[in-house]
């Protein structure tokens, strides 16, 4: 039994008892969890309990509802402290969707998805939220009243055959039933499966939930009398008991909390929640980022705070908080990894690894002339970042020189959090998808995918189109076409774009690289490779449709200069030999 014991009277208690078991299944696809927070950094986030039953008629019916449950108890906490209850609970459960989904799409059997069904309650102050989707069930006993507060999403077909008709996983968008309501001391919550509630009826549960016994022995007891009713599925319960609840005034104090303040004016030597200031890095009219020293692990550091210009724009610290939240989910060697704080904040920013190095812009001035084979090596590293970013369906959509880093080991980490788009949170405006985004593409126009200005949504091929061009830029010195990007793209410029073959700036470039670059920096994202992969392969292996395809091409369209100064040439030595036989 979970006991989160304080001297305090002034803090949220609960007790909580568990029971689980496969029934007579083979394998137990339930899960279940409930997290008491004691960091400081955490406790205002609230309680959580879950529970999820994985669809059996899928393959993967345990690990769909271990990614519910495992996944909402370590995003929830993840997610910024302004965000409401609701608001966090949503988007971190659109995500797990998503992600569920996807994964059934790309093993393409009906029955190798990833279902679940998943109920939650998030208990804060003195306030109970529930997140519920599926045929789970909460449950509250009330000073002897015992009521459902959940709804099952399923469908009767007959009298003895029904099937969810929503579920984490099933459809690309999720419907989730959402409701908070006050609770009060002594309330009792049940969480079950339907394995377990649809073998015991709610008479039967009254009495054993009146019961003076251990909530674990109670969980057992509710399990035990459910199998002896002929449960034929996987049988889970869960019990949260309120044993303590806060006085009213904590919810200013949460709130105070939630709205922390802009960092004041840093400069080098002030300290700021332990973290000591040595240099501004860079600054722009959106956020600075300073190098700074961490006093408590003795470790350097780097600081992104919010520029004080959007102090009363909710959207703007909205995003900003995001923006953290984004990188905090992604661990990857080729990726800068943003920090855990184990102190309590005073004012909003985050923390992420110090890379001591230069960034591609800078390599790519020293290093004029390239070998290809380390450009490839490169570009395979950048590519494997992104994936990260991919199987966690995000897009990073500012991709450039500029936000890729080398480290003094040679490794190399796509930097920069500010412009990712999570797919399933489209509610989320990025930071820089408007204010930032104009600056960011008129500055950096020749690196976005053209669908951007065109108003379009990014996708993978987005990133892939960024990457190409970076690649070519490594290769050629150059970039893919003629001219840039003009300052205000439209479709009527866009299509009058034309891709610079390689040979006509480095005739040194395999036409099958060229090839596969052209591919990579299409305009029309259709004519995009599928997968990056596919686009690291082509630039690695010759493909043969690019080798054919270069069979035979003009040596004016090769090379115009070689062609002219050979053609004059040649004329040169034909009116030398005419005039040699005039006069012979």
């Amino acid at each position: 039994m979970l006991n989160n014991k304080t001297m305090s009277s002034q803090i949220l208690r609960i007790s909580t008892g568990a029971y689980s078991t496969k029934g007579i299944k083979e394998d137990n696809e339930d899960s279940l969890g409930a997290l008491i927070p004691k960091e400081p950094g955490l406790t205002n986030k609230g309680i959580t309990i879950a529970i999820a039953d994985g669809m059996s008629g899928c393959d993967d019916g345990k690990q769909a509802s271990q990614c519910c449950v495992g996944g909402f108890l370590n995003d929830y906490y993840s997610t910024p402290d302004s965000w409401s209850v609701k608001t966090s609970g949503q988007k971190v459960l659109s995500a797990t969707n998503t992600w569920l989904y996807s994964q059934g799409i790309a093993r393409g059997a009906t029955n190798k998805g990833l279902v679940s069904t998943f109920s939650v309650i998030v208990l804060k102050s003195t306030t109970a939220h529930i997140f519920h989707v599926g045929d789970s069930r909460i449950y509250r006993l009330r000073k002897g009243n015992l009521e459902q507060m959940t709804r099952d999403h399923r469908v009767w077909a007959s009298e003895t055959t029904n099937y969810l008709n929503r579920a984490m996983g099933i459809e690309p968008r999720l419907e989730v039933d959402y409701k908070a309501f006050p609770v009060q001391l002594d309330d009792l919550f049940l969480l079950t499966t339907d394995g377990t509630h649809d073998f015991i009826n709610d008479k039967t549960i009254k009495k054993m939930l009146s019961t003076d016994k251990d909530l674990d022995e109670m969980a057992a007891s509710l399990v035990k009398s459910a199998a002896e009713g002929g449960s034929n599925d996987n049988l889970s319960c869960q019990l949260v008991k309120i044993e303590q609840l806060p006085v009213a005034k904590e919810n200013e104090i949460l709130r105070r909390h939630a709205n922390l303040p802009f960092p004041p004016d840093l400069s080098p030597g002030m300290i700021l929640d332990g973290y000591r200031i040595e240099v501004e890095l860079h600054a722009s009219k959106q956020t600075q980022i300073y190098r700074a020293f961490d006093t408590k692990t003795n470790k350097q550091v780097v600081l992104k705070t919010p520029s004080v210009n959007y102090d009363d724009d909710t959207q703007y610290i909205e995003n900003f908080l995001h923006e953290e939240w984004a990188g905090k989910r992604i661990n990857h060697l080729n990726v800068i990894k943003v920090l855990d704080t184990d102190r309590v904040k005073t004012c909003i920013y985050y923390v992420t690894e110090y890379i001591d190095g230069q960034t591609l812009r800078g390599w790519m001035e020293a290093n004029k002339k390239p070998y290809i084979r380390e450009i490839r090596e490169i570009v395979k590293k950048i590519a494997s970042g992104l994936g990260a970013f991919h199987r966690m369906e995000m897009i990073h959509q500012d991709l450039k020189p500029e936000n890729i880093m080398f480290t003094r080991d040679g490794i190399v980490k796509i930097i920069d959090f500010g412009s990712v788009k999570i797919a399933g949170i489209s509610d989320i405006t990025s930071l820089e998808q408007n204010d930032v985004k104009d600056e960011n593409i008129l500055g950096t126009l020749n690196y976005s995918a053209p669908e951007y200005h065109l108003g379009q949504r990014g996708s993978v091929k987005s990133d892939l189109y960024s990457l190409a061009v970076i690649t070519y830029e490594m290769i050629n010195g150059s970039l893919p076409f003629c001219d840039d990007m003009p300052e205000k793209p439209n479709k009527i410029n866009l299509a009058k774009m034309e891709y610079v073959p390689s040979m006509q700036v480095n005739p040194m470039v395999p036409l099958w690289i060229d090839g596969a670059l052209k591919k990579g920096c299409s305009v029309n994202p259709l004519v995009r490779y599928e997968a990056i992969s596919e686009f690291i392969y082509d630039i690695t292996t010759p493909n043969a449709l690019f080798l054919r395809s270069g069979e035979f091409v003009p040596l004016i369209e090769r090379n115009p200069l070689v062609f002219w100064k050979t053609l004059s040439t040649i004329l040169t030595l034909v009116n030398v030999v005419l005039l040699c036989l005039h006069f012979s």
